[in-house]
């Protein structure tokens, strides 16, 4: 029987860490190479982007994609994590509520590329350990609070829709990119309305081309035959990139690694553009290889095969 390989969407439940997730569709599937392309937190649900077998061989290529959220964020309390799981900081906010003219002033104010400071309870890296470590260890740290925190990342927020404010409840939906925390912009929400915040709850509902409607619950992925059938299969992969077909000798090119010409596509003559990522199919739609294009010393563009999957 084959192994199992390609793309799995699973509807993460809050509870399980990410890592607890692959762990259980590892023992699911009896493979030990699967791998996920975006963490979840603990605390959230949602889209979960596994990747099994060879394919994990493409994370590259999907790590950076583009996520959206449905979000929660509760004023008026500020924690340590800047989520629910925190330990509260401060005196409880007892004033007014802003206006919901305000919220949307102060949503619209964080969208556009920022630099963003991770929250301390977060796999960032602070002299080469997670920021998570030391952040326990704070009795042990070194006095200068800036040195325990992570460095601000630029990260871009396209979109921030309030969806419902009232009672110092705000719901978004959110576009934003890969490695944006959402408890980040709740804590920074709640110090622009100078109420203090964190999130509440948060359910991500895309992460690239996976939707919720890609999405399988988890507890039904762990019967193996549930997960099998689940799999999308590599050659459906990678949509957005562009494609090309391979002839037989083209193939057999790729399993070599060498580089490919416009001898070896199906499409004769073909020339791939310039500074292109492409997708490489046998001639019966297999994806064998991503490869990108670069100039030869001829002064012909050829394909490098960078990932092979041979």
């Amino acid at each position: 029987m084959d192994r199992p390989e390609g793309l799995l969407v699973v509807d993460k439940p809050v509870g399980p860490t990410s890592h607890d997730v692959v762990d259980r569709l590892r023992r699911a599937l009896g493979e030990k190479r699967i791998g996920h392309t975006g963490t979840l937190d603990p605390a959230a649900s949602g889209v979960l982007v596994l990747l099994v077998g060879r394919a994990t061989r493409l994370a590259r290529f999907m790590a950076a994609d583009e996520k959206e959220y449905q979000a929660r964020i509760q004023l008026g309390v500020e924690t340590d994590s800047y989520d629910a799981r925190g330990t509260i900081v401060g005196p409880p906010f007892t004033g007014v509520w802003p206006t919901e003219a305000t919220v949307r002033e102060a949503v619209e104010s964080l969208v556009g590329t920022l630099p963003q400071v991770p929250p301390i309870y977060s796999a960032k890296k602070i002299g080469g350990r997670p920021s998570y470590e030391l952040a326990r260890k704070r009795s042990v740290l070194v006095s200068d609070e800036n040195e325990r925190r992570p460095a601000p990342v630029e990260v871009t927020l396209s979109a921030a829709v309030v969806t419902a404010c009232g009672d110092g409840i705000i719901d978004l939906q959110l576009t934003c990119s890969a490695g944006f925390y959402v408890r980040s912009l709740a804590h920074d929400l709640g110090e622009r309305l100078a109420t203090g915040a964190h999130l509440a709850a948060l359910r991500r509902t895309r992460s690239g081309s996976a939707t919720l409607l890609d999405a399988h619950p988890l507890a039904e992925l762990e019967t193996n035959r549930n997960a099998v059938t689940a799999i999308v299969p590599m050659a459906r992969m990678l949509p957005h990139l562009p494609s090309l077909v391979l002839t037989q000798a083209g193939v057999r090119k790729v399993g070599h690694g060498q580089l490919l010409g416009a001898e070896d596509f199906e499409a004769s003559g073909t020339e791939p553009p310039a500074g292109d990522v492409l997708r490489l199919l046998t001639p019966a739609g297999a994806l064998v290889a991503v490869a990108r294009s670069t100039e030869h010393e001829s002064g012909l563009r050829v394909l490098h095969p960078s990932v092979v999957l041979m």
